[in-house]
């Protein structure tokens, strides 16, 4: 069995461009980008998957040499990659905003502990939400959705970007003011219970002065936010539905 060097180099080239925005997306998505996934993991998912898109992508320019055009080439197929892995991560965050919100309402915002994943602090329902998203996420085959996404992307754009550079950043900039909005949403209900026990522990300390609010108002506070919490969560599966549906459409607006 023998090959021409042509076709070597055209494969070779191939495979290349392929996994040089695939490695992007793998870096910076959320699960594979985990701190805790070792660097040999990512790298290996990287080439398993780029040896089975590279075939089904359409020509792509030969390595020959390395000029400028190749370098921004390659800086466009990264920056696609990147793109929608750090969108993920969007997508991810606002569940951590949610929690955010709801710890500090609760008087739970001293209560923080380090995320493995990202090694920043987060509050302890930040860590809660982060978790619970994860776990939906790779049960309902989101992690698949996703490198769908980017294939298709691949093979309907091939040569970087159909939009510009200032586009796709202007789209993650929406993506972010979308985040903190739809984890205001997602707190919402929970923030306003709690606001309505804040408010009746300020009426209870103007009509008796003598109760001493601070010792009783926070255990109050955090058990009926656990309380409400708890019942809030019934309804996670609509809540996580909608959200991954919208960040769906703006993954794809990302890409195009």
């Amino acid at each position: 069995m023998s090959y021409e060097l042509g076709f070597i180099m055209e494969w070779l080239s191939q495979f290349i461009w392929t996994v040089i925005r695939i490695s992007g997306f793998m870096l910076v998505v959320p699960v594979f980008a985990n701190t805790l996934v070792p660097v040999r993991v990512k790298m290996a998912a990287s080439v398993a998957v780029s040896i089975l898109v590279a075939p089904t992508l359409t020509p792509l320019p030969l390595l020959t040499e390395i000029d400028l055009i190749t370098l921004i080439e390659v800086f466009l197929q990264s920056f696609a990659g990147i793109a929608l892995g750090f969108s993920a991560t969007i997508f991810f965050h606002l569940f951590v905003v949610a929690g955010q919100f709801i710890a500090m309402q609760m008087g739970l915002g001293f209560a923080a502990m380090v995320d493995p994943g990202n090694g920043v602090q987060v509050t302890v329902w930040s860590q809660f939400y982060l978790m619970l998203v994860t776990l939906t996420y790779l049960s309902l085959d989101g992690h698949l959705l996703l490198l769908d996404v980017l294939i298709t992307g691949f093979q309907q754009h091939t040569y970087g970007l159909e939009s510009s550079f200032a586009e796709v950043s202007l789209n993650l900039v929406n993506m972010g003011a979308w985040m903190f909005a739809g984890g205001a949403l997602v707190a919402l209900p929970a923030v306003s219970a709690l606001l309505i026990v804040n408010i009746t522990f300020g009426v209870m300390s103007r009509s008796a002065p003598q109760l001493n609010v601070f010792s009783l108002g926070f255990p109050f506070a955090l058990l009926f936010g656990l309380l409400i919490v708890w019942w809030a969560i019934r309804g996670w599966v609509s809540q996580y539905a909608r959200f991954s549906s919208e960040f769906m459409d703006l993954a794809a607006q990302v890409m195009s």
